[in-house]
């Protein structure tokens, strides 16, 4: 076995870098968005082993919706990718195009057994550059093909050393090529078929054994003229034990699919639901499709399902013509291979095993799959191609009349399939060019007309998508799927009777229920979202409530584990405040699936609704059990813990909330709950802190900019907080409470009568019945020295709040001041004494009134996410005595009684107008 050079390894990879270096500037796109974007098994917060319990796109094996692809060890290197990089496409991509830079050097080593070394790199650069070769590299799901090949040629390297001197057997090879295939089995499932190659390797190629030999060998011990040789009877026990351990392979493969096929309809693969002779025509078929794509690969698509190759339905169709002549051709090169000894044929031999055992899986012979035509699981049978093409390369080449027109064929070939491959790559920088670069090949897949549909819908461009999605009814007016797109999108355009009836159409199509027969086993578990989705959709017209419930329990019907239906219904039962049947639908839905962290979480919903806080809490610590990182768990149950007033729950609560704006940090709600906890613990600093960040994120932030200017107010910062206030009534100009606190920090603090007299009137504007602000005003009158004004405004306000023992005592408070005015006017003192004295109670008085006023005062915000918070600012009130009134001069006493008489004149010019 000859080695791979450091000239050859460094001529690859050169070659892959300059072919797919513009990979790295692709997306996730088609299948990655599942595979990577959606997979829960990437996070760190997932335990390990939930990688050997799902499939590879991260859905349990033991669901029925599971596609039963088991590939850990390819999820395993997704998950270090984002450990590194999180989801920066870039890495993912680099580690794609490493892989197969790694399969190209295997593959050259690989072919070093059976070609000459020129033959070998040609084999290798033309797999390197091979067009065909984009959807497993560029595509990072392809990933599995590329870890998966790595150890299918591992394996057989490794066995091909398990011939020792003699024809001895060497056991350690053969033990390292069986966990090499269990590793390859783990990345993708093809891996397996190695097994076969070595087998074949084995009896032709390392024993040189021919058909005809073979069948000579065979003939003789049948009729008792020979015996088995020694030699043969070692190359059997060398296959038992292969044999063997495939077998054991497969049923712990068996066992991990629970012995369940993944459930597939006939718009994912229409020949394998199609009658015969249909389905075998139509799978012969296209057999020789996928030869010409490695023949030919010029149009290139990224789905082949649905209406992309019609079915093969009669004899007569001409199609058949290219089925027989693949056949005849493919039978020509195995007779050829197994009939003749020499390297020749031990070299086609190997290369139509490469061809034909790994695509075995893919073929639909043993089991249906999900897609017609799939161009990365031609990774492997590619070699064998290439192979081929470099075998006959090296015949051409041999001859001196065609030596250069071969090179220069070779030239060509490699040129064009260098420059296919990097124009290829860009047709995977965005789901959008990936599908139209789809569309400009074939127009008859329903499939392609979605999906570009969905990538503009991503990008809320909905009335192109529209356009596609219709188009998509149109190509095939029976897809389910189409019409549920339709109406997603016409809900999204707020068109809801378009949608209704792009739903209704939708549910006609589906499969009625045959009593006896496994509904799910005939129809796509996503189809049975129609249900959901319409019941969704006319669950926003309060009297179709019932209507609503009834479609989620037709989707029971159809399918009792349907967990969806239970969770929409359930939120359908909370909604029509039902929350006991809720809590039935919830416990149904656990029963099918106690992992679902979802589920837990909308237990604990309903268990706020039953106003049962405990229990609320206890289904939030379960869903956080299961993930930790439960964004809205995290959130809700530390605003639970915040609200039950147990201040020893606030450290816990605080973590969470912390956790919380760690996963979402462009959400200004964690930081103000932040900032309410820290408002309880006495924590002003922190509080202010927390609450500047969230009005950073959110400037219209109504509850954050009122508690902000409260927390000012607490802590003697009143003048810090007008400003603040300035900015929420800039907002919300009708905020009642924020006129409130401004009007009484303008009166209190900057002793601005008329700018708090502004506020407290706005609030009556708004709310003629508010009990506090008309209060506010009656000061501002008292304060404005216009006692008949302040003791009607205090009559009124008592009426409105006739139990307010402090309203009561202000407006006596005002009485006894117009009391004492009238009684002064009269008194037996001089004019001028009973002036002085009446303007001295009168101050005394309202000083009594706008203390007793602040200590009653008490301002209350009501907080996003029923947070409340109150806090009582409280003054001393003071008793002042009367003071006894000096005797004055002869002029003094004049210049009193004018003034006595001025404001006479004035107290009788407002009563005049407050009585008009």
């Amino acid at each position: 076995m000859a080695d791979v050079s450091l000239k050859e390894a460094a001529l690859i990879v050169g070659v892959v870098s300059a072919c797919y270096w513009n990979s790295l500037f692709c997306g996730f796109v088609f299948d990655d968005v599942s595979a990577i974007l959606d997979n829960k098994d990437l996070h760190p917060s997932t335990p390990l082993r939930n990688l050997f319990q799902n499939d590879f796109w991260g859905t349990p094996m033991s669901e029925e919706r599971s596609h039963k692809s088991y590939r850990p060890l390819t999820v395993l290197t997704f998950r270090l990718n984002y450990l590194f990089s999180e989801l920066n496409a870039v890495s993912y991509h680099f580690l794609n195009l490493v892989f197969h830079v790694v399969v190209c050097v295997v593959f050259l080593k690989v072919c070093k057994l059976f070609l000459d070394n020129r033959s070998s790199v040609v084999a290798s650069l033309l797999f390197a550059v091979h067009p065909i070769h984009t959807e497993a590299v560029t595509g990072v799901v392809g990933r599995a093909e590329l870890l998966s090949s790595i150890f299918f040629l591992a394996a057989f390297l490794s066995y091909t050393k398990s011939k020792g001197p003699d024809n001895t057997i060497v056991w350690t090879p053969i033990a390292v090529t069986v966990f090499l295939v269990a590793v390859a089995t783990l990345c993708k499932e093809q891996g397996i078929t190695v097994v076969g190659i070595c087998c074949v390797y084995e009896v032709f190629i390392a024993q040189g054994y021919t058909l005809p030999v073979l069948l000579d060998t065979a003939v003789q011990i049948l009729q008792g003229k020979g015996s088995i040789p020694f030699s043969m009877l070692q190359t059997l026990l060398k296959l038992i034990v292969l044999m063997f351990s495939t077998l054991l392979l497969v049923v712990v493969r068996v066992q991990v699919i629970q012995s369940q096929l993944p459930v597939f309809t006939r718009f994912d693969n229409p020949a394998a639901v199609s009658p015969s002779p249909a389905r075998q025509l139509t799978f012969n078929y296209l057999l020789p499709v996928n030869a010409w794509l490695l023949l030919n690969p010029s149009e290139l698509c990224c789905d082949w399902t649905m209406g992309t190759i019609p079915l093969v339905e009669s004899l007569l169709d001409v199609r058949n013509v290219a089925t027989l002549t693949f056949f005849c051709f493919l039978g020509s090169l195995i007779v050829f291979s197994l009939r003749y000894p020499g390297d020749s044929s031990k070299t086609v031999l190997m290369a139509l095993c490469l061809i034909v055992l790994p695509f075995i899986p893919a073929s639909n012979l043993f089991f249906p799959v999900g897609f017609v035509v799939a161009e990365r699981v031609l990774y492997v049978p590619s070699m064998g191609f290439c192979i081929l093409v470099a075998h006959g390369w090296k015949k051409l080449s041999n001859k001196s009349v065609l030596r250069k027109i071969s090179w220069v064929c070779l030239a060509v070939v490699l040129f064009t399939h260098a420059l296919k491959t990097l124009h290829r790559n860009w047709d995977w920088e965005s789901e959008y060019t990936l599908f139209m670069s789809a569309l400009k090949v074939n127009k008859n897949n329903a499939k392609l007309w979605n999906n570009v549909g969905h990538a503009l819908e991503n990008e809320k461009n909905f009335e192109r998508a529209l356009q596609f999605f219709i188009q998509a009814t149109q190509v095939q007016p029976d897809d389910i799927g189409a019409h549920m797109n339709v109406g997603r999108t016409y809900k999204n355009l707020n068109k809801t009777k378009e949608a209704e009836e792009s739903y209704m159409i939708a549910k006609s199509l589906m499969p009625q229920i045959i009593p006896g027969k496994k509904y799910a086993a005939r129809v796509a578990p996503n189809h049975l979202n129609v249900y959901i989705n319409l019941a969704n959709l006319i669950r926003a017209n309060e009297s179709r409530l019932e209507e609503a419930d009834q479609l989620y329990r037709q989707a029971i019907s159809m399918r009792p584990d349907f967990k969806q239906a239970y969770i929409s219904r359930g939120e359908l039962l909370l909604k029509m405040n039902k929350p006991l049947k809720a809590k039935e639908a919830y416990l149904r839905a656990l029963e099918l699936d106690r992992t679902n962290a979802d589920l837990w979480y909308n237990l604990a919903i309903v268990y706020i609704e039953l106003k049962d806080p405990t229990e609320a809490l206890k289904n939030f610590n379960r869903a956080l059990e299961l993930n930790p990182m439960h964004k809205l768990a995290l959130f809700n149950s530390a605003l639970l813990m915040q609200e039950s007033g147990d201040a020893r729950l606030r450290p816990e609560a605080k973590q969470r909330l912390l956790h919380y704006v760690k996963e979402e940090p462009q959400d200004a709600n964690g930081y103000f709950n932040l900032g309410m906890l820290a408002m309880d613990d006495k924590k002003d600093m922190e509080a202010e802190a927390w609450m500047k960040k969230a009005i950073r994120l959110q400037p219209n932030f109504r509850s954050a900019l009122f508690n902000l200017a409260l927390l000012y107010s607490q802590t003697a910062k009143e003048l810090m907080a007008l400003p603040v206030l300035e900015e929420l009534l800039k907002y919300y100009p009708d905020h009642t409470k924020g006129l409130i606190l401004k009007g009484d920090i303008l009166m209190n603090q900057k002793k601005d009568i008329t700018g708090a007299k502004t506020c407290f009137e706005k609030i009556l504007e708004l709310d003629p019945n508010n009990v506090q602000g008309k209060h506010n005003l009656c000061v501002v009158y008292f304060e404005e020295r216009d006692l008949i004004k302040a003791e009607k405004c205090l009559v009124e306000t008592l009426a409105l709040a006739p139990h307010e023992e402090y309203i009561q005592r202000h407006l006596n408070i005002v009485r006894s001041k117009i009391a004492s005015l009238s009684a002064t006017e009269q008194s037996s003192l001089p004019p001028d004494v009973t002036a002085t004295a009446g303007a001295e109670e009168k101050q005394k008085s309202f000083q009594n009134l706008k203390e007793e006023k602040n200590g009653q005062k008490t301002t209350q915000t009501t907080v996003d996410n029923n947070k409340g918070h109150s806090k009582n600012k409280k003054r001393t009130e003071k008793n002042n005595m009367d003071k006894e009134t000096p005797k004055k001069s002869t002029k003094e006493i004049k210049d009193i009684e004018k003034k006595r008489v001025a404001a006479l004149k004035r107290l009788e010019e407002i009563e005049r107008i407050l009585n008009g």
